[in-house]
């Protein structure tokens, strides 16, 4: 797929200015400026996160309300339900706040919902299991903010409930006992991009303060679930989050919990652990249960205490993943066979597919896979319990949650964000909806976004690419959505003679600039090149650099995103 490429713009002037105040390599005060930092002050904090950074977390609108009802609830041995999405995000926030609070309350219970017979959010029947119990406390994570009917029900059945959610709010906000979401219009707390589950280490940060329970031993332990919900939620990694996600993979790398240490060991992987290691090794293992059994299996590992029970879990978790691919692989062919059917596919703006035996934990996967390969927006349906359930992805810079929206009058319920979102509707209206979706796409899709785009921080010269080089831009992590790892282009280069094509698909690269220095790359899915570059024609490139390890050894290479020959 051709791309386009565009480069990042910053200013010139106020990089100057922070080149002469830090004396580094002029590209990385070049790249500070494009994530707004443009003074001494802001990029010591950048590059020296600290846990001081943290805001205080009374400033979160009803914190202080959240906090006295569950001190009232230990006091008076109320049984409390902790309730959660079946993601990676509400698994990790229902083992979060469940394992801290089990140290000074025993009468806890937790609950999250089946994504079959119940769906998404708060559950009539999880306020149901949570009255059988006599639970007089809910707290709700990563879900909640939209559970007007749950909630009134809950209070129906005199049960409070606490709702700790990071998705917008509509107009008017459910009935809770209380509601921290910094989203919320009110709300007064600086930092608005949490994940459901750093919400909920607010919670147990607020409740330590006011109990006197050490930060140190109680609380920085629990960063790494902070840290693994962060990655998977694909949350910005600025601000407050860029601190959670900094000591959260420090514990996760250096003592993490038995649970995923486990994981990890199965995985097999030795070297230290990035954002992208927990979303592309850690995150599925933990979502697929939800996807294919029952998200309680991924909690039951992050909460396990026992080595064997450990193991046996984290197993099962592998064996429903790999289950999960082979489900996923299937169904991706097929999609890409029907849009290939489709004889009026290049008129289309966005991809609607249905088929109603696919499986529903997985069409978010897919709509995904769609994107990747034909840059629309896109939806996946399947059939489920009498309705047509979907999930929808979109490409960069075009609100799918608004196309959406614009067709609600046809839907039973959706929700989600710009460029991910779910929603069901009845059978009879899939046809409309697929209609007036597709002229909604048509009419709002900017030209320039149906190409697919290439985005570039900087240009850079192959001399600059040296271990002090790499030790500095190791500090722009944990890199994630807006501090993604920068994307550098070269000029003038040229084949070695020595690159080769890798099973037909991909480049193994090993390329000369004018200058005279060489590097090695690594080109996925480029394979198509070859030619071109055994013809010697000169060309142009875009990269991120990586550290290559293999047989105890390492050394720096090009990840490269796309090539551009000059014939």
């Amino acid at each position: 797929m051709q791309k386009r490429w565009e480069f990042t713009e910053y200013d010139v002037t106020e990089a100057t200015e922070l080149h002469q105040q830090l004396k580094i390599h002029p590209i990385f005060c070049q790249l500070l400026v494009q994530r707004g930092i443009n003074n001494f002050d802001a990029a010591k904090k950048f590059f020296r996160p600290q846990l001081s950074h943290l805001h205080d977390p009374f400033l979160m609108k009803g914190m202080e309300d959240a906090i006295q009802r569950i001190g009232q609830a230990i006091i008076k041995k109320e049984p409390i339900l902790i309730y959660g999405d079946y993601d990676v995000d509400g698994t990790s926030s229902v083992a979060l706040l469940y394992r801290f609070f089990s140290k000074y309350h025993p009468h806890l219970h937790r609950y999250l919902p089946d994504r079959y017979k119940e769906g998404y959010g708060i559950s009539i029947k999880g306020i149901e299991y949570a009255a059988t119990h006599q639970c007089t406390l809910i707290i709700a994570l990563d879900c909640g903010i939209k559970a007007h009917e749950a909630i009134q029900f809950a209070n129906q059945k005199q049960i409070d409930v606490i709702v700790c959610d990071h998705h917008l709010p509509r107009e008017e906000l459910p009935q809770a006992y209380a509601i921290l979401n910094p989203k919320q219009k009110d709300c007064p707390y600086p930092y608005k991009e949490l994940s459901g589950c750093a919400i909920g280490f607010k919670l147990i940060e607020g409740f330590a303060q006011l109990y006197n329970i050490s930060f140190e031993q109680e609380v920085k332990p629990i960063l790494d679930l902070v840290a693994i919900s962060l990655a998977c939620d694909f949350v910005p990694l600025t601000g407050e989050n860029r601190v959670l996600s900094f000591y959260g993979l420090q514990q996760l790398n250096e003592n993490p919990r038995l649970g995923l240490k486990t994981l990890m060991d199965l995985l097999g992987k030795t070297n230290t652990y990035s954002v992208r290691d927990v979303v592309f090794g850690l995150g599925p293992l933990l979502n697929a249960a939800g996807r294919l059994v029952h998200a309680s299996k991924a909690v039951d590992l992050l909460i396990a205490q026992e080595e064997e029970s450990a193991k046996k879990l984290a197993k099962e978790l592998l064996a429903i993943n790999q289950e999960r691919r082979d489900i996923e692989w299937n169904m991706v062919v097929e999609a890409k066979q029907t849009v290939q059917d489709d004889i009026i596919f290049a008129e289309k703006k966005a991809i609607v597919l249905f088929k109603e035996n696919w499986h529903k934990g997985v069409v978010g996967i897919v709509a995904s896979k769609m994107v990747d390969q034909f840059h629309k927006p896109t939806i996946v349906f399947t059939a489920s319990n009498g309705r047509i359930v979907g999930s929808a992805r979109s490409i960069q810079g075009f609100d799918i949650y608004q196309a959406i929206a614009q067709c609600k009058d046809l839907l039973v319920n959706y929700g989600g964000h710009q460029y991910a979102a779910g929603l069901s509707l009845k059978p009879s209206n899939l046809e409309e909806f697929t209609q007036r979706f597709q002229r909604i796409v048509a009419q709002n899709i900017h030209p320039l976004q149906e190409q697919a785009t290439q985005y570039i921080d900087a240009t850079l010269s192959f001399s600059a690419i040296n271990d002090k080089f790499w030790q500095l831009l190791q500090q722009f992590a944990p890199f994630g959505p807006q501090n993604m790892r920068p994307v550098f282009s070269s000029k003038h280069l040229k084949d070695t003679g020595y690159s080769k094509l890798l099973k037909n698909r991909h480049l193994k690269l090993v390329l000369q600039e004018e200058k005279g220095t060489t590097m090695e790359g690594i080109a996925f899915g480029l394979g198509e090149y070859i030619h071109d570059l055994q013809a010697k024609k000169p060309f142009e490139m875009c990269y991120v650099i990586e550290e290559n390890s293999f047989k105890g050894k390492s050394k720096l290479q090009l990840n490269v995103k796309d090539l551009r020959f000059r014939s």
